[in-house]
């Protein structure tokens, strides 16, 4: 672990000229292509890469404790010929390392797929309506994170909450509505539940398990409803596109109170006198967000904290997810500087979460620290994290490094 420390501080100082904003001071809204005078008609291009070198200790005997992958690379496009509506395109890859790459690229698992395609429609100044493969997230902030401006390492993989239970890695096939009401911001939506999820366990008359579109057939199980609405006391944040900031940089002052849902009827199933018996999936979550400037230095300020209420079905339980309760909060401090040089900010992170289906409760302890080399643009990550859960207790320390144009 030693070597990573070292190899970090050393790019860190070879850096430590770069300039320095939210974005990169070059970057300038991106890549823009305009064709009118009013900004009304344009095509933007968006694209990133994260890539990762990771140490566990809790790795089977024959492999290595250090591993490379490629975190994501991702394409996004979308565009308008008049100010009213805008269509989105969002395709990438996800976690391709040595355990799932294909000799040809043909059939390894993690393959280059549409994460999003949707269309949307302006009705008025308040609400915009729109369909497709989309990212428009009830329940909580973290429910559509944003991967270009995370300030920790990777988002708390339990806010993703229905990733690959309901939809296509955390993006629904439906209808959505999005919008402002003055300093308060809601989206809404009904989608469709996907029927092959990854919940493939056996049925239970002990524990639910999450396949109610698949058993009981999408006219009782096909639809889910979500929303998430959040109350802006300082700055209005852009609500354009559905992606939550992680960290402004100090560059704005955000105070946010959000709350929000997500129901599933039926997606569930539970085994009740040799019957599969549908139960509902409601999950509700309340979150505060704080991001603002400290001083006259460039210090600021990231914050945020998040109490979600699961309730998955009877008893359940898989990987992240679980009937019960969950607390989250994140908390970062950039650093001051005189001087528009790289810039550096500590962070530390805590997820406590309670089971209904075990007396042993889960904890994640993550502590790390960002440099800045270009704003969120260029920027190096090294984090160390801790999972205890029953017998299970994992530490694995993480450099990533990103770059996005």
């Amino acid at each position: 672990m030693r070597h990573y420390i070292t190899l970090f501080a050393l790019l860190a100082l070879f850096f430590s000229n770069s300039a320095f904003s939210q974005g990169s001071p070059n970057y300038k809204g991106g890549f823009k292509i305009k064709f009118d005078d009013n900004d009304n008609k344009y095509v933007r291009i968006l694209t990133w890469v994260q890539t990762q070198a990771n140490f566990s200790d809790s790795r089977p005997d024959d492999q290595a404790d250090v591993s490379f992958q490629l975190r994501r690379a991702r394409l996004l496009v979308y565009g308008q010929l008049a100010k009213d509506f805008l269509i989105l395109t969002h395709i990438g890859i996800n976690s391709l390392n040595a355990q799932n790459m294909d000799p040809l690229g043909a059939d390894g698992a993690p393959q280059v797929f549409m994460h999003e395609a949707w269309a949307q429609y302006d009705i008025s100044d308040q609400i915009t309506v729109g369909g497709g493969l989309h990212y428009w997230n009830g329940l909580s902030r973290l429910n559509s994170q944003s991967t270009l401006n995370l300030m920790t390492l990777d988002n708390n993989r339990s806010s993703w909450a229905t990733l690959g239970l309901t939809d296509q890695f955390a993006r629904h096939v439906g209808v959505f509505a999005k919008g402002n009401f003055g300093k308060l911001q809601y989206n809404v939506a009904i989608n469709e539940a996907i029927v092959n999820g990854l919940d493939t366990n056996p049925l239970s008359d002990t524990n639910a398990v999450y396949q109610g579109a698949n058993i009981l057939g999408t006219a009782e199980a096909g639809k889910t409803y979500t929303g998430y609405f959040a109350y802006n006391f300082h700055n209005l944040e852009s609500n354009f596109l559905p992606y939550k900031v992680g960290t402004y940089l100090g560059t704005e002052r955000i105070f946010n109170v959000g709350a929000g849902f997500f129901h599933h009827p039926n997606g569930a199933i539970i085994v009740k006198e040799n019957q599969s018996v549908g139960e509902n999936v409601n999950l509700f979550a309340a979150d505060l967000f704080y991001d603002a400037p400290i001083g006259e230095n460039g210090a600021s300020l990231t914050s945020y904290a998040v109490f979600q209420s699961n309730d998955y079905g009877t008893n359940y339980f898989l990987g992240p997810y679980s009937s019960g309760e969950m607390l989250y909060g994140h908390f970062g401090y950039l650093l001051p500087s005189a001087k528009s040089t790289t810039r550096f900010q500590p962070y530390v992170s805590y997820n406590y979460t309670f089971i209904d289906a075990s007396d042993q409760d889960r904890t994640i302890f993550g502590l790390g620290i960002n440099a800045y080399l270009n704003g969120h643009n260029s920027k190096l990550t090294l984090e160390y994290k801790s999972e205890s859960f029953g017998t299970i207790n994992q530490n694995t320390l993480s450099l990533q490094a990103m770059i996005y144009l």
